[in-house]
């Protein structure tokens, strides 16, 4: 890591998310001296769909069929945005590039596309496909028990359709809502957990990647790297994460992960981050 230069945290977000989910982080980062930048995707945050039958009283019909800028948004298109960040924070020295969920699809495919850009790469609980794609890691045992009932109770389209994936996060579904919290933040308090769907977006793209994007061995392979547990996850499974740590320390046995682990959901990180940033500032040195 490049010396007499402060670190630059990059932070990737994951599905439905943007910039906004990290603020409270970014706020004990900069407390902790730290400088960061969230990155919104491509149709994320203020690039996003929001339709007016999104709103209240929602239009179930409307919301299903409204087009949304994240159709025809690609991997590709992610990894360019990323790469556009780290070329401009690199400017002003190392470079920490953090991704949560689906995030670690883009982060990856970074790494693999410009290692010379990143620093370290911090998984948190976060996509990091190996020896599969992404889609594929779902039918494994490690997946087994994820309930996606909630997701499916919000999902307002047929995505082949509308050519995104639409959810309804403002649902008033007790059933929908109380899956998407078993989910995502069991650790949560309602209004917690109500306060985080509200930062969410209605829309995600459909490209999770190929095999051309799984890690490569001679690029993101030679990154020093952390992967963050989340030791209560219920979305991606301590037993998932360990896999994919598993097949990555195979892949490069000579760079192994890091491995950390945080207690909570999640989202619980990203809500309560006092732990995180305090983890995340141990990284640099």
């Amino acid at each position: 890591m490049q010396s007499q230069s402060l670190p630059t945290y990059v932070l990737v977000h994951g599905a439905f998310a943007n910039s906004f989910s990290f603020a409270p982080l970014q706020g004990e980062l900069a407390l902790l001296g730290h400088r960061s930048v969230a990155v919104d995707l491509p149709g994320h945050g203020f690039e996003a769909t929001f339709p007016a039958a999104y709103q209240a009283p929602q239009l179930p019909d409307e919301l299903a069929a409204e087009p949304g800028t994240l159709k025809g948004v690609t991997l590709a298109d992610n990894t360019a945005r990323v790469i556009d960040v780290l070329e401009r924070a690199r400017r002003n020295g190392p470079t920490l590039l953090v991704a949560h969920s689906r995030g670690g699809i883009t982060a990856t495919a970074v790494a693999n596309a410009r290692p010379e850009l990143i620093d370290r790469i911090v998984y948190v609980s976060a996509w990091c496909p190996v020896d599969l794609d992404v889609n594929a890691y779902y039918a494994q045992p490690e997946m087994a028990d994820v309930d996606m009932a909630g997701f499916a109770g919000a999902l307002v389209a047929n995505p082949a359709e509308l050519g995104v994936l639409r959810t309804n996060f403002r649902t008033a579904d007790p059933a929908a809502l109380t899956a998407l919290k078993r989910a995502l933040a069991a650790d949560l308090t309602d209004d917690e957990f109500r306060a985080f769907l509200n930062t969410f977006q209605p829309d995600e793209n459909l490209d999770t990647g190929t095999s051309a994007d799984r890690a490569q061995a001679a690029t993101w392979g030679r990154i020093p790297k952390t992967y963050v547990r989340l030791a209560a996850d219920a979305s991606i499974p301590p037993a998932a994460q360990d896999r994919m740590i598993r097949e990555a320390d195979a892949l490069t046995p000579d760079n192994p992960f890091d491995v950390r682990t945080l207690q909570g959901s999640h989202l619980h990180w990203l809500t309560h981050p006092r732990a995180a940033a305090a983890l995340l500032a141990t990284l640099t040195t």
